[in-house]
């Protein structure tokens, strides 16, 4: 059975990326599946770096697969030619509060955003300098991968609600009901954006969001089926439902 990987939000976090993908060569070979399960930006130091360590590597063919997280979403949505916060934000948040991190992802590039500076010029300087080719690749992701009766999607999806009829609202960004469903989805969902202490597998969902964006680990995992392993720097350690 052929393996597939699978990497939790890595929030602008470069050097974690690049230990993840180490991780994976050395379990699957430079070959390797891999499916990226969005969140790709903010908070972390590189984004820039993140962006383009993907882009480049599936523009040389790499077996990869990237699905959209709701922070790449803010991220480009602002890039449009008119910014626009994303209707499932809170209303008193925007992408550039310190909270979301949108500001780090935009300092990656080269973007300072001083004190007091005003959006449209904010908003002109990265237009300017992030490249169009970083534009273009947060528009080819996913809003979800399916691969046999494993689905990998950012947030989750809305339970008894066809795949084909799900909101890409709830793609990026669903929490409850999906967290609380206990009841078996037509596939086993591997999903990030809520961050745990260590990944989870609850039976129907794993959730390899380890809080990366929050200063712990990026967790990678392998399936084999339905089968789950998280690599570690010593090989596989199972990751099994209670």
């Amino acid at each position: 059975m052929t393996p597939i990987y699978a990497i939790g939000d890595i929030h602008g976090h470069l050097d974690k990326l690049e230990d993840a993908l180490d991780k994976i060569e050395r379990d699957g070979g430079p070959d390797a599946q891999i499916v990226f399960l969005g969140d790709l930006v903010d908070r972390g130091l590189d984004s820039q770096g993140v962006i383009e360590l993907l882009r480049a590597g599936m523009a040389a063919g790499r077996n990869w697969t990237a699905v959209r997280g709701n922070h790449d979403r803010m991220f480009s949505y602002f890039l449009e030619d008119q910014p626009r916060s994303d209707p499932c934000l809170r209303y008193d948040l925007f992408w550039l509060h310190q909270r979301l991190g949108g500001d780090t992802t935009l300092a990656s590039y080269g973007v300072d955003i001083a004190q007091g500076a005003r959006l449209g010029e904010i908003h002109a300087a990265a237009r300017a300098t992030v490249p169009q080719s970083h534009v273009a690749f947060l528009r080819t992701l996913q809003p979800y991968h399916q691969v046999g009766d494993l689905l990998f999607v950012h947030a989750g999806i809305r339970p008894e609600v066809a795949l084909a009829d799900q909101n890409p609202d709830d793609l990026s960004w669903i929490r409850d009901p999906f967290l609380s469903y206990a009841k078996p989805h037509p596939y086993l969902v591997v999903h990030g954006h809520t961050a745990v202490s260590a990944p989870e597998h609850c039976g129907n969902r794993v959730n390899l969001d380890s809080g990366a964006g929050h200063g712990r680990a990026l967790t990678t995992a392998v399936f084999e089926g339905q089968a789950c392993w998280v690599l570690s720097d010593q090989g596989r350690d199972a990751l099994i439902a209670p």
